[in-house]
């Protein structure tokens, strides 16, 4: 399960004015079986690929 929130990133050297989004994915370990949150910030045109992954 995955969750979906939109963050004002910008990176001040770049100035392209790309929109980034904030992802937290939830990921299962397999050493105990337990599930962490995996937080990273992509460009929008990625999200539905690291999503579906």
């Amino acid at each position: 399960m995955a969750k979906k929130s939109v963050a004002g990133f910008r990176d001040k050297a770049k100035r392209t004015g790309q929109s980034y989004t904030k992802v937290i994915k939830m990921v299962k370990s397999s050493e105990k079986g337990s599930y962490s949150f995996e937080e990273k910030m992509i460009p929008n045109e990625l999200v539905k690929d690291y999503l579906s992954k």
